[in-house]
């Protein structure tokens, strides 16, 4: 939502439309990057020439301020949603940027790629806003996208696997 939903479409801007359809996934309680996603695609739809593009909505994995243990419980009913919906579109690729709801459905793509059905390719990039610490999606992404890319270069010296490109969004 707000901020992740700027971020991630700031990076989207940069796209070539090969990359076509785009499905978005929100939070169902998610309405204020609805509107921000359509009039993202309304813009792009005026300079290039297929912009293909899908809302999908899954229930919200994680509050905030949630409780740790009770997010367990809401994101695996996030999951019960979000492996129905990854196993009909088998992205090719999720590029995803922080909030809760990337968790669920990037285990459900995990859960193809174990179950051989489809690889997809994750990416992960964590927030602008995370100097020093990673978020809790990225503490948990960390250890199964594919890349994991940060902005800042104290989180590459604390975290060897990630990809520093320096500011990005």
């Amino acid at each position: 939502t707000g901020g992740h939903t700027t971020e991630i479409l700031r990076l989207l801007s940069c796209l070539s439309e090969s990359y076509s359809p785009r499905h978005y996934i929100l939070a169902d309680s998610d309405k204020m990057s609805e509107v921000k996603i359509r009039s993202f695609e309304e813009k792009r739809s005026e300079t290039l020439s297929s912009s293909q593009f899908t809302l999908h909505r899954i229930p919200r994995s994680r509050e905030v301020r949630q409780s740790w243990t009770s997010s367990v419980v809401t994101t695996l009913y996030s999951m019960l949603y979000s492996f129905p919906l990854t196993y009909k579109l088998k992205p090719d690729l999720i590029l995803c940027n922080g909030p809760g709801t990337c968790v669920p459905v990037c285990i459900s793509a995990l859960l193809l790629r174990l179950l051989g059905i489809k690889r997809t390719i994750i990416v992960y990039v964590e927030s602008i806003c995370r100097v020093e610490t990673l978020s809790l999606s990225g503490k948990i992404l960390y250890y199964f996208s594919d890349y994991f890319i940060v902005q800042w270069p104290d989180l590459k010296e604390k975290y060897p696997k990630s990809v520093y490109l320096g500011r990005i969004v």
